[in-house]
């Protein structure tokens, strides 16, 4: 049954919202996967709080024209379109739909919205790459806490050649 014009126009609302507050979007080419297998990919997007979204491409460009990304035409590209909005972590997205086409041939990564421009699926896979936030993150913190282990090791170091020191002349002495 087809959708009423009232229907469309929350579709296009809540995609205009989805546009405005993703940091990154990924539009993915998703036929030839069985049901199940999107059933499986929607709850890996629900678990990272990744919204992943099918609409008609007149509605997906009538929601970018309104977000304000007219440069945009979803008809360019080809396939039945999945998309993925990442508001939290830009590289979650990629990631998340690399890893899965991996493991599911018929799920292909077309383009992506990056910093509001369309970006092809080279730049995409390249983004998929790039380490997530957290472990961004906990390299930062190792990185600044280098010096200062290699500090309590030096000292440590002294200590112990202190220790073995007093211990020899303990020996020496009995």
């Amino acid at each position: 049954m087809p959708k009423t014009k009232e229907q469309k126009k929350k579709v296009v609302d809540q995609l205009k919202e989805k546009f405005g507050k993703a940091k990154s979007v990924v539009f993915a080419d998703f036929q030839g996967l069985k049901v199940s297998e999107i059933e499986e990919l929607r709850n890996k997007c629900h678990e990272q709080d990744i919204d992943y979204t099918v609409a008609k491409k007149t509605l997906l460009r009538l929601a970018l024209k309104e977000a304000e990304l007219k440069d945009i035409e979803p008809k360019e590209i080809l396939g039945s379109l999945a998309t993925v909005f990442g508001a939290e972590d830009e590289v979650a997205p990629a990631k998340l739909l690399a890893e899965f086409a991996k493991t599911h041939q018929a799920l292909e990564i077309k383009a992506g919205i990056l910093e509001g421009k369309l970006v092809g699926a080279d730049v995409i896979i390249a983004l998929s790459k790039v380490p997530s936030k957290p472990e961004l993150y906990a390299k930062l913190v190792g990185t600044i806490n280098a010096p200062i282990s290699g500090f309590v090791n030096i000292l440590a170091g002294n200590l112990r050649s202190l220790v073995y020191a007093l211990n020899a002349i303990k020996q020496s002495k009995s």
